[in-house]
């Protein structure tokens, strides 16, 4: 892994923590949720925190 995949993946897994964080306070909707990662996704292009199995 390359300094730069490590650093997407970090960023992709801090920023999807802070959604999984608002979806189980009632913050944000599971469809909300949903979209959030998409966008996510497409910015950081994970590999690993892609295939984490989606648990809230």
């Amino acid at each position: 892994m390359t300094t730069e995949q490590f650093a997407r993946e970090r960023d992709y897994g801090a920023a999807i923590s802070i959604a999984r964080s608002m979806l189980r306070r009632g913050l944000i909707t599971e469809r909300e949720y949903r979209k959030i990662d998409t966008m996510l996704g497409r910015k950081y292009r994970p590999i690993i925190g892609g295939l984490q199995v989606k648990n809230t």
